[in-house]
């Protein structure tokens, strides 16, 4: 396979936005733990509880979706330097690897996305369960 210098900087624009979306579904969590810790601390019920604990998984989550995602954007650095220093199967396997980091990410992603739905869940069940009283 031939690789050269654009090779890895094609992921660039797609793992800038992957690291932005990161951020903002980062940056959406530590406000909804916010207002759940304050919610919970004047009315404490297991249905906050429930909620609490699906946030701690999902930062968890959210975490290594953005040290993967960085390790892949350092890894197409990386590739792009050994491509220009001439080290061109070495820059195979650091592209290689680059790839892999974000398959990892976007897995981490995808599992996220299953428990924010689950936490979704939860608020139509405490809804449905206040319509029906």
């Amino acid at each position: 396979m031939e690789i050269t210098l654009t090779t890895p900087a094609l992921l660039f624009p797609a793992l800038s936005l992957l690291l932005l979306a990161f951020t903002n579904r980062f940056l959406g969590l530590a406000t909804l733990i916010r207002s759940l810790k304050d919610r919970y601390a004047s009315y404490p019920n297991q249905q906050v509880y429930g909620q609490i604990e699906n946030l701690r998984e999902r930062l968890l989550l959210i975490r290594n979706m953005q040290i993967f995602g960085s390790l892949s954007m350092f890894g197409c650095v990386l590739c792009m330097f050994l491509l220009f220093a001439d080290y061109t199967e070495a820059g195979k396997y650091v592209f290689a690897f680059s790839l892999i980091m974000m398959l990892i990410s976007l897995a981490l992603a995808i599992r996220e996305i299953q428990i924010s739905v689950k936490a979704l869940e939860l608020e139509l069940n405490d809804l449905q369960g206040t319509a029906e009283k």
